[in-house]
C-alpha cells in the first residue's frame, strides 16, 4: 500500500523509508551473480544439464532483452539496455525513498526489480551478454531460457501489479486529494 507521507510530499526519514528493504535486493543480486558465475566456470555454451522432467540447466548467452528480444541487433542494443537498467534502477531507488519502510509489498517488489536489473547489467557489461542457464519445457514446448535476475523482475512486477489492484482504492484517494 503507497502511503503517503503529507501533502508536501516530504519524504520519511532515511531510516524509516523503504531504502531498508534494499537488503533484499543485494541478497536476491549475490545470489544471482553467485549462480552465474557457477554456470561460466562449469558448463560450456549451450551445455544442458536435466534436472527434473520439465527443467534443465542450459547455459545461453542472451545479447538482447527479455526473450531475447533484439539480441540479433548488431551491438547497439547493449548501451540501450544498459541506459534503460541504470534509468530504471534510478528511478527504483527514488521510489524507495519514498515510500515508508512498513509499505513491505511495494518496497519488496522494487528491491526485487532493482536486483534483476543491476544482476543483468552487471552481465552486460561485464561480458556483453547476459548469462541465462533456467530452461523450463514440456514435450516439444520450451521457455526461453533466463536467470534468477529475470525471476526477480517478473515476481516484482507482478507484485507491482497485484499492489496496484489490492491498494486500487487508496490510489484513487489520493490522486483525489492532490
Amino acid at each position: 500500500m503507497l502511503k503517503s507521507v503529507d501533502s508536501t510530499n516530504s519524504k520519511p526519514a532515511l531510516a524509516q523509508s523503504g531504502l531498508v528493504w534494499l537488503w533484499l535486493a543485494i541478497v536476491s543480486l549475490v545470489v544471482d551473480q553467485a549462480t552465474k558465475l557457477y554456470v561460466l566456470a562449469n558448463f560450456k555454451l549451450h551445455e544442458s544439464v536435466d534436472v527434473m522432467p520439465f527443467f534443465n540447466f542450459t547455459y545461453a548467452q542472451n545479447r538482447g532483452a527479455a526473450f531475447s528480444f533484439l539480441s540479433e541487433a548488431g551491438g547497439w542494443q547493449r548501451w540501450f539496455f544498459t541506459i534503460i537498467a541504470v534509468s530504471v534502477s534510478g528511478l527504483l531507488i527514488y521510489w524507495m525513498r519514498g515510500l515508508h519502510k512498513s509499505t513491505k509489498g511495494l518496497n519488496i517488489a522494487y528491491a526485487l526489480v532493482l536486483s534483476g536489473a543491476i544482476g543483468n547489467l552487471i552481465d552486460r557489461l561485464s561480458y556483453g551478454f547476459v548469462v541465462d542457464f533456467l530452461h523450463l519445457y514440456y514435450e516439444e514446448y520450451s521457455w526461453p531460457v533466463f536467470n534468477i535476475a529475470d525471476v526477480a523482475i517478473c515476481v516484482g512486477a507482478f507484485l507491482i501489479i497485484i499492489d496496484a489492484f489490492i491498494n486500487k482504492d487508496d490510489n484513487e484517494l489520493e490522486k483525489g486529494s492532490k
